[in-house]
């Protein structure tokens, strides 16, 4: 199932023999893309035009390089650490606990955002005159199918993508076609207001911040190592190609959005890829669009509350969250931290709309991802298949792209982060002499 690293604390070294070694780089491409291809395709364009102007494209441009080398140092962080948990546990193995909680906390605020995010996405395309109550039944939904134990399948990241591919060609198509009527299209709604940021030269790499959300999910290939054969070459190629249709397929929306509706009204729509459409007196398809965005946003939506469900019971298994978020159900689920995690995507979804929402979860993942960067400096020169320079780099542009979203948004961030952090480790600290916790604080 599509959703970046994340897993039970319980290191996988015992039972990796288990799984078997099935998927090709196919494969591996295909669940990748199925991880990217989801909300941000639908939902970023407004703010990111806003930010950007006519630089929009240079904006998607550099959000995918800042992709490709958090990518890197994630697969190459894979590979040396077989267990789950993502860049919580490689913060603590290769830097020290402090980073590895500081890396766990961002995710899961990161993350909740962006089911926050992902259901804000689905209520404007499915009801948009009530998009607030679609939302939450979305997320409650998702919520009851993680619990029960259901997850995408090859075989159904293969009908995904293909699905998505389709719609978003649709709207390439029709938008470079030629310019809609000014008076022609969907009417923008109170979600769709651009939040405030630096404007000017900055606002490109501003939209690029706010465009790193739209790749949110490509880690997800880096997780396949112990099912993909021969795994270091396969997860290098995968990764390749994934980012780069993913690249290419962002490219080309955002130059049909820019054709057909201008940067200065794209920055405005709540739903941009029907607003195309429907202006093409296509309403027919407007509806596939509508379709193809319920579809992607709540795919989206299973796979990261899996993600934050698994880093919460890798924290709750370290003792760093309370330890009832550990509990396993009869069906193999950690069904208190998938209820937990629908729980807080439903507030933030309340409080915040998508746009919003999409902010705060770009600051909060880039910093993860600075961390992850981070901890791959410290890998040997044997243990890297990608060249030291691309963690230097990608650091250096999480850190300053995080920096260079709206102020609203880096302050709640930065706030949550310091809490969640805080609280984490005096929990942790508090339990430290429990006997069994073999973590450390």
């Amino acid at each position: 199932m599509p959703s970046d690293r994340a897993g039970p604390g319980a290191r996988v070294d015992a039972v990796s023999s288990s799984l078997e070694r099935r998927l090709g780089t196919a494969d591996a491409t295909v669940l990748g893309l199925a991880a990217m291809l989801g909300t941000g395709v639908f939902a970023v364009w407004a703010p990111a035009a806003a930010a950007a102007g006519p630089f929009l494209l240079l904006a998607v441009l550099l959000a995918g390089i800042v992709a490709a080398c958090n990518a890197a140092s994630t697969a190459d962080l894979a590979v040396a650490h077989p267990e789950s948990g993502g860049g919580y546990v490689y913060g603590r193995e290769r830097l020290a606990p402090a980073l590895g909680r500081l890396a766990g906390v961002a995710f899961l605020v990161g993350k909740t955002s962006s089911a926050a995010a992902a259901a804000g996405v689905f209520g404007a395309y499915v009801l948009p005159s009530s998009p607030l109550p679609a939302a939450v039944l979305v997320i409650v939904a998702a919520t009851a199918l993680n619990v029960a134990g259901v997850r995408w399948t090859a075989r159904g990241a293969y009908a995904l993508v293909g699905g998505t591919l389709a719609v978003l060609l649709v709207v390439v198509v029709i938008g470079l076609l030629g310019p809609v009527p000014a008076d022609v299209g969907t009417l923008a709604s109170p979600d769709a207001e651009p939040v405030p940021g630096p404007g000017g030269g900055l606002g490109v790499l501003t939209a690029a911040a706010l465009v790193f959300f739209a790749f949110a999910g490509y880690a997800r290939v880096a997780t396949l190592g112990e099912e993909v054969r021969d795994p270091r070459r396969t997860i290098r190629r995968a990764v390749t190609l994934a980012l780069g249709i993913t690249l290419l397929t962002y490219l080309l929306v955002a130059a049909a959005l820019v054709v057909g509706l201008g940067t200065d009204r794209l920055g405005t729509e709540a739903t941009p890829l029907v607003a195309v459409v429907d202006a093409g007196q296509m309403s027919a398809l407007g509806v596939l669009v509508r379709a193809g965005a319920a579809v992607a946003a709540g795919s989206a939506l299973l796979s990261v509350l899996v993600g934050v469900s698994r880093t919460a019971l890798a924290m709750a298994r370290r003792r760093e969250l309370p330890g009832g978020l550990a509990a396993i159900s009869a069906r193999g689920t950690p069904w208190r931290a998938d209820l937990a995690g629908g729980l807080v995507a439903i507030g933030i979804a309340a409080v915040a709309g998508p746009v919003a929402a999409i902010a705060l979860s770009a600051c909060s993942v880039l910093v993860y991802y600075a961390v992850i960067n981070l901890a791959a400096l410290r890998l040997p020169r044997a243990e890297r298949s990608w060249p030291h320079v691309t963690s230097v780099l990608g650091l250096l542009l999480c850190v300053g792209l995080a920096a260079l979203l709206p102020t609203r948004q880096v302050l709640i961030t930065a706030v949550a982060l310091a809490v969640g952090w805080t609280l984490c480790t005096l929990l942790g600290h508090g339990r430290a002499a429990a006997p069994g916790d073999g973590a450390s604080g």
